[in-house]
This record gives structure tokens, C-alpha cells and sequence, in this order.
């Protein structure tokens, strides 16, 4: 399978902000892999997605697939609808998992498969994925059968 073209980005994910930083991102979004910038000079993994490294100034950076193994950095719940013709059923939880792949990497996301009383700061979690309108996106789920 090749790999979605820009047009097919841009058409998917319709409704997003999508830029030359960050369409690698979208693209492994549509192909079910989570890809975060990394320098190719210093290693430093970049995430908001940029295309000069912070640490070392390189411009070499290059869409990179994570482990998707991390810690549960903090999260939050959300209880207003940002559309009000959709109000919410239920709380929406946010949160911060910290990537395995360097410290203060963190991706904002959601934890699933988990009861809201169990989540628990440091928690270990391991990438999911979860379908919204035909789109894949990235999730954690608690690492093992533990809060499941």
C-alpha cells in the first residue's frame, strides 16, 4: 500500500490544520502509525512538530515512528462541548502521556480501555488506535490487564 498522497491528507482531515511541519504526522495518522519529528543530527525527538531542532539548530529533522510505549503525564476532563449543537453525554477526558522515547516528550491524547477512578499519574500505557468518523487516531490504553 502506498502511502496517502498530500491531496489525500488534506481531503481526510478536512477540518484540520494541516502544514509542511506536520502533514508526515497526518499521513502516518491515515496509516496507523504515530510519527513524531526526531533530529537526525543530535537525535532530539520534536514534538509540537517543527522543522528546526530546538537542541542543536539542525534543520535535518524526519518523520519518525514512536514506540508507543509511555507514562500518563496528567490528565483532565472536559465537560463542555466545543460544538453547541453537540453537547457531551459524558465527561471528556485529555491528557498528557510522556513518550518512552525521551523525557518531557509528551503527546496529548486520551487514555481507553480504563475506568476514570483507575487512572493514576506515572500510569504505564501503551499506544491503541480508536476510530472517530472514519478517521484513526492515536490512544492509550493502561499497559497490561491491570485497570482494564
Amino acid at each position: 500500500m502506498s502511502e496517502p498522497s498530500d491531496d489525500e491528507v488534506f481531503a481526510h482531515f478536512h477540518d484540520v490544520r494541516i502544514d509542511h511541519d506536520n502533514i508526515a504526522h497526518y499521513r502516518g495518522l491515515m496509516a496507523g502509525r504515530l510519527l513524531i519529528n526526531r533530529c537526525d543530527a543530535c537525535g532530539t525527538w520534536i514534538y509540537p512538530h517543527r522543522p528546526l531542532c530546538p537542541q542543536c539548530l539542525s534543520w535535518n529533522v524526519t518523520p519518525t515512528q514512536v514506540s508507543g510505549k509511555g507514562r500518563l503525564y496528567m490528565y483532565t476532563f472536559i465537560m463542555q462541548s466545543r460544538d453547541p449543537g453537540k453537547p457531551l453525554r459524558e465527561p471528556m477526558q485529555a491528557a498528557a502521556i510522556e513518550l518512552a522515547e525521551q523525557p518531557g516528550l509528551r503527546y496529548l491524547s486520551r487514555v481507553v480501555n480504563c475506568p476514570a477512578a483507575a487512572l493514576a499519574h506515572d500510569m504505564p500505557v501503551a499506544l491503541t488506535w480508536i476510530e472517530e468518523n472514519g478517521r484513526l487516531w492515536p490512544a492509550f490504553q493502561p499497559e497490561g490487564d491491570a485497570h482494564g
